[in-house]
C-alpha cells in the first residue's frame, strides 16, 4: 500500500508551491461577492492571512454582523470598485444577478468557487458559464475543493491543495499567491477546460473505495449465506430446532472474521501475482494487466476494510456473553450437569485451545491496528520508505501468518469431525484458509535463495533475453573485428 496516496498532488499536474515566481500577496484588497457560509469562511481566512477584505452583499446592513469586524461589508457595486481580485461566492443560478455590474467588473479577476449538485450536471462548467457572461473579465476556477470548515480552521485541519485553472497565466499566478499566503498549496490544473473536472472532484463519493467496499460486501453476503445455511437452516430442517435468534449476533460474528481474514490475504495476493508475472516474463518493464494494476492500487483500502471487520468481530465476541440466549444456555447446561451428577467437566484440550485461540487473535488484531495506523497519511509521511515497507510488508505478512494460526486453532480437529459437515458443507473456516495459505506458500517459495535472487535482479533492471553489444578497442587504437555480448 502506498504511503502517500491520500496526501500527494494529482498526477499530471504541477504543484505551484515553492515557485520562485510567486511573490507574497498579503496586504492587498480582496473582494468577496456573496454572504453565505462559504463567503463568510473565506472572508475570515483572508482577514487572518493579512488581506484587506471587502464583501459585496445585496443587504449589507443585515449581513454585516456575520462577518469579522475587520472586513468591510458594503453593496456589491461599491465592493467591486475597491479591488481587482473578486471571489464570486454565489450559486450558478444567481450569476445573472451580477450582470448589472458588468461594466464595473470589466478587466478584473473573478475567482469562481462554486460547485454543482450533480456530476456533469451542465454541458459547460460553472467557470466557463461565468466567463461567457462576463467576457471582459478574467475568470479563474479555484478553492471549490476546499470546505468552509477548512477555511475557518486553517489548512492544517483539512486538505491543503487548491486546484486552479484558467486561460490566463497571470491571473492564475495572482490567485496562487493568495492561496499560498492563506496556507494552502496551489496546484496548476491547466486551462479553463479543466474546470469541469475540478468541479466534479468534490461530488465524487469515495472513488477509491467503491471496488473494495463492493468486494467486502460480496464476501460478507457469501459467507453470511453459507453460515446461515449451516447454523440456522440445517438444524431447522434436520432437527426441527428454531435457531433463527442466532442471525443478528452469532451468524454475523461468524461471518466477520471470515471476511477480515480473506480481505487481509487479498492485500498480499496481487503482490504474489505481480512477482509471478515478473518471473515468467523476466522483466519488470512489462505492464501488468489492468485488473491487476487496479488491484495493486486498492490494497490500502482493502487492508483498512479488513481491519474494520476484525475490529467488529472483536466487539461482537465481547458481547456474546451478554445475550439472553447465552444465559439460558448456561443455566440449561448447569441443570443438565446436576441431573447427571457430573462434578468435573474440565476438558484440558479445550481449555488450552481456547486460551491459545484468544491470545493469538489479540496479537493478530494488534498487528492489524498497527498496519491501519501507519497507512494514515500523517503517520506514513513521518516514516522513511524502509520503515514503511517493514511495517506494511513484513509485519503485514506476520499478521497474515498469525491470523492463519488463529483460524487453525479455532478449527482444531473439527475438519475431521463428520458432524461438522452440515448438508455435506465443510466448516466455514476451511474455506477461508484457501487464499491465505496460497499466499503464505508463495511467499515462502519466493524467499528461497534461487528465486529471491532472480526476482531481486529483475526488480533492479535485469531483463531475460536482452543483451548489450560492445566491442573492445585494439592495442593500436582500432576496434577489433569481434564483438562481445553482455547481459544488462
Amino acid at each position: 500500500m502506498s504511503g502517500g496516496d491520500m496526501a500527494k498532488p494529482l498526477l499530471g499536474h504541477r504543484s505551484m508551491e515553492g515557485d520562485p515566481s510567486i511573490t507574497p500577496a498579503a496586504g492587498r484588497t480582496i473582494g468577496v461577492l456573496g454572504s453565505g457560509d462559504f463567503a463568510r469562511s473565506l472572508a475570515i481566512r483572508l482577514v487572518c492571512s493579512g488581506f484587506k477584505v471587502v464583501v459585496g452583499s445585496r443587504n449589507p446592513k443585515r449581513k454585516a454582523g456575520l462577518f469579522p469586524s475587520a472586513a468591510e461589508v458594503t453593496f456589491q457595486a461599491e465592493a467591486v470598485k475597491k479591488t481587482d481580485v473578486i471571489f464570486v461566492a454565489v450559486f450558478r443560478e444567481h450569476y445573472s444577478t451580477l450582470c448589472d455590474l458588468a461594466d464595473v467588473l470589466a478587466g478584473k479577476i473573478l475567482v469562481d468557487v462554486s460547485n454543482n449538485t450533480e456530476i456533469n450536471h451542465h454541458k459547460e462548467s460553472n467557470a466557463e458559464y461565468l466567463a461567457s457572461l462576463f467576457p471582459a473579465c478574467t475568470v479563474v476556477k479555484g478553492f471549490n475543493v476546499v470546505s468552509a470548515w477548512t477555511l475557518q480552521s486553517g489548512a492544517r485541519d483539512g486538505n491543503k491543495q487548491v486546484l486552479i485553472c484558467s486561460n490566463n497565466q497571470e491571473a492564475k499566478r495572482t490567485v496562487a499567491e493568495i492561496a499560498q499566503v492563506m496556507g494552502f498549496t496551489p496546484v496548476d490544473m491547466g486551462c479553463m477546460s479543466s474546470a469541469c473536472e475540478i468541479e466534479n472532484i468534490p461530488l465524487r463519493l469515495l472513488p477509491a473505495w467503491k471496488i473494495p467496499i463492493f468486494l467486502a460486501l460480496g464476501l460478507f453476503l457469501c459467507f453470511f449465506t453459507y453460515n446461515l445455511v449451516r447454523q440456522v437452516i440445517h438444524p431447522y430442517i434436520r432437527e426441527q430446532k428454531n435457531k433463527f435468534y442466532k442471525i443478528p449476533i452469532e451468524v454475523v460474528n461468524t461471518t466477520l472474521p471470515c471476511v477480515a481474514y480473506v480481505m487481509l490475504s487479498l492485500v498480499y495476493l496481487p503482490g504474489v501475482l505481480a512477482a509471478c508475472s515478473q518471473l515468467y516474463y523476466g522483466t519488470k518493464y512489462r505492464r501488468f494487466p489492468d485488473w491487476l494494476d487496479q488491484w495493486l492500487q486498492h490494497r490500502k483500502q482493502i487492508g483498512l476494510l479488513s481491519f474494520f471487520c476484525a475490529a467488529l468481530h472483536a466487539v461482537y465476541s465481547l458481547c456474546l456473553p451478554m445475550r439472553r440466549s447465552h444465559r439460558y444456555q448456561l443455566i440449561e447446561t448447569a441443570v443438565k450437569q446436576a441431573v447427571e451428577k457430573k462434578m468435573n467437566i474440565w476438558v484440558e484440550e479445550e481449555v488450552w485451545r481456547m486460551e491459545i485461540y484468544i491470545s493469538v487473535g489479540i496479537i493478530a488484531l494488534g498487528l492489524l491496528s498497527l498496519l491501519a495506523i501507519t497507512s494514515l497519511p500523517s503517520i506514513a509521511n513521518s516514516l522513511n520508505w524502509r520503515e514503511f515497507s517493514f511495517v506494511q510488508s513484513t509485519l503485514g505478512f506476520i499478521a497474515l501468518v498469525i491470523s492463519t494460526l488463529h483460524t487453525l486453532t479455532y478449527g482444531w480437529s473439527r475438519a475431521f469431525d463428520e458432524n461438522q459437515y452440515k448438508f455435506y458443507l465443510p466448516p466455514t473456516y476451511t474455506l477461508t484458509l484457501l487464499v491465505p495459505c496460497t499466499v503464505i506458500l508463495a511467499k515462502v517459495i519466493f524467499n528461497l535463495p534461487c528465486i529471491q535472487q532472480r526476482l531481486l535482479r529483475i526488480r533492479r533492471g535485469w531483463e531475460k533475453g536482452r543483451y548489450v553489444k560492445f566491442v573492445l578497442p585494439s592495442a593500436t587504437g582500432e576496434y577489433a573485428s569481434g564483438e562481445t555480448s553482455s547481459n544488462v
